[in-house]
């Protein structure tokens, strides 16, 4: 009866954790700041088909309008090349602010990764020292399997970082 209540224990933290990562970009989107909000938005409709084919058809109309004998802006069309320029610049700067959002997310996902795979190490090893010991209660000897003492010795974040320092320098 014991089994069955920590097995539901834990299926219980399980769903709670996944509930908790799959609404993490959901919380964080709410979080945004108006501005973010507003480059995200034109980021998303900028970044389409349907935007270069406007443009397109917008620098067509544009140029063939200026080669005749009304032109507002005759070649070689320094009105335009301006207008475009003034474009670029501004949709760089919206791209840019919704990458640095959606890089900010990415680093956030990555501690959470990491936090869940430092658990995850843990748990895994407390889990393969309780068969340790059901095996030895069994009378299987397990302690002359040189590779399992090796994953039963818990890893250290800081000897992992200091590792790849060095492999890094």
């Amino acid at each position: 009866m014991e089994i069955i209540e920590r097995f539901h224990s834990f299926h219980g933290r399980a769903k709670k954790r996944r509930a908790a990562i799959e609404s993490f970009k959901a919380k964080i989107n709410a979080r945004r700041r108006w501005s973010d909000k507003f480059a995200d938005l034109l980021t998303t409709k900028f970044g389409t088909v349907t935007f270069l084919v406007v443009n397109a058809i917008w620098f067509t109309l544009w140029i063939v309008w200026n080669a005749g004998s009304n032109a507002f802006d005759p070649f070689p069309y320094g009105l335009l090349t301006m207008v475009v320029s003034l474009e670029a610049i501004f949709l760089a700067i919206i791209v840019l602010i919704s990458q640095n959002r959606q890089t900010f997310v990415a680093e956030l996902r990555e501690e959470i990764d990491l936090k869940i795979n430092t658990i995850t190490e843990e748990e895994l090893t407390k889990t393969m020292r309780m068969l340790s010991l059901l095996l030895e209660k069994q009378g299987i000897k397990v302690s002359d399997d040189d590779e399992l003492t090796n994953m039963l010795r818990p890893l250290s974040s800081e000897e992992i970082q200091k590792r790849i320092e060095e492999e890094l320098e």
